[in-house]
């Protein structure tokens, strides 16, 4: 019987700073609506509205002298530590970002070299046949890397992969937006690689979209909401179409995806989506479960680490997966044949899914 070449997760790691912002520190903020004017609420209610919807209380800033490229390459030799691979033999190395390394002291995007060019030098990777390139796609980018390793690898072509999510978000959102108290610094890695075997392991389905007919500006760059401020540009989001649009359709998504494997939804032990909003995020698993007709969701199926790390982007994902693998999650495990879902949703408006059961790591 011919063996299945298969693409199977054998590290993990991830970066997450030690500066703890909590909400309590956003009091003196000046926050203004999109018309410039000073909101009448004072900020203590603001913020706790804001605690009561995105579950959010504290995120983690990456230090003025750290960039994400520096985050990426620490997750980077984390994850290959725990796989035990010879760097010199990846194969590739795909580094998801959407705003390059900003400095703290300068919001202007610098991407040249790219990420994975500089994540490789860092890590000290000599071969010339690792070819690093970066991948923006918004919130999805590192879950569209670990796809496009898998085509990769299923050809035969390569072996392995180190895939990257990094973001220095707190650098790029404007500090008078309200929606700033979302956003969070850090970095998630995972190695890939090709392993043979009797039965189909590791990667089995993914799906994926993007709409772009009137979503594509649903997070855009813009000035700051204060009047008179210069010409930097910042993160903006239009957060109630984004929460229509992600309940609209990453539960179909998820759905797809876990379909195309010929699993039943009953077989999926944990879900680990996008942390962007917990009440989205928990709406999105109701809708996932009424499309089955399924009404209980089991406590336990989807982990989150929004209220202590915020929204970090395409390093949310990676992050969490490593969390858990190191046994950092308290009630959350993996073994080996678990099936898992991972998911994400994010600027494009993009959205992916992966379906993977679990192996020895």
């Amino acid at each position: 019987m011919a063996k299945i070449l298969n693409t199977v997760i054998t590290g993990t790691g991830s970066y997450i700073p030690s500066r703890i912002v909590q909400n309590s520190d956003f009091v003196s903020h000046k926050f203004y609506d999109q018309s410039g004017n000073p909101f009448n609420k004072g900020n203590e209610e603001t913020i706790e509205k804001f605690r009561q919807i995105t579950g959010i209380e504290e995120r983690r800033y990456a230090d003025d002298d750290i960039m994400a490229s520096d985050m990426g390459a620490e997750a980077g030799k984390k994850a290959i530590t725990m796989s035990g691979i010879d760097p010199e033999t990846l194969d590739y190395i795909i580094v998801a970002h959407n705003f390059g390394d900003v400095r703290a002291d300068n919001r202007r995007v610098d991407m040249l070299p790219s990420l994975a060019s500089r994540v490789k030098h860092k890590i000290g990777i000599k071969r010339p046949e690792c070819i690093a390139y970066d991948l923006p796609f918004g919130c999805p980018g590192w879950l569209q890397g670990i796809i496009q390793a898998h085509y990769f690898l299923k050809s035969g072509d390569a072996k392995s992969a180190l895939v990257i999510g990094t973001e220095t978000l707190s650098r790029v959102c404007d500090p008078h937006d309200r929606d700033s108290m979302i956003y969070a610094d850090g970095a998630g890695a995972t190695i890939l690689e090709a392993k043979e075997g009797d039965t189909n392991t590791g990667i089995l389905s993914h799906a994926a979209r993007t709409d772009t007919e009137s979503q594509a500006f649903y997070l855009t760059m813009n000035r700051s909401y204060r009047r008179n401020a210069d010409d930097t540009l910042f993160l903006k989001m239009d957060g109630r179409k984004l929460y229509q649009y992600a309940l609209s359709h990453v539960p179909e998504l998820v759905k797809s995806s876990i379909d195309k494997s010929g699993l039943e939804l009953a077989d999926i032990k944990k879900v680990l989506i996008h942390q962007a909003n917990e009440k989205m995020d928990q709406a999105i698993l109701e809708r996932l479960f009424k499309l089955y007709g399924e009404q209980d969701i089991p406590d336990s199926i989807m982990p989150m680490t929004i209220s202590k790390l915020g929204n970090t982007s395409v390093a949310t994902v990676p992050t969490l997966l490593d969390l858990i693998l190191r046994n950092k999650m308290n009630g959350h495990t993996l073994q080996p044949g678990d099936h898992i879902v991972l998911a994400s949703v994010g600027a494009g408006m993009n959205i992916n899914s992966v379906v993977y059961k679990m192996t020895e790591i």
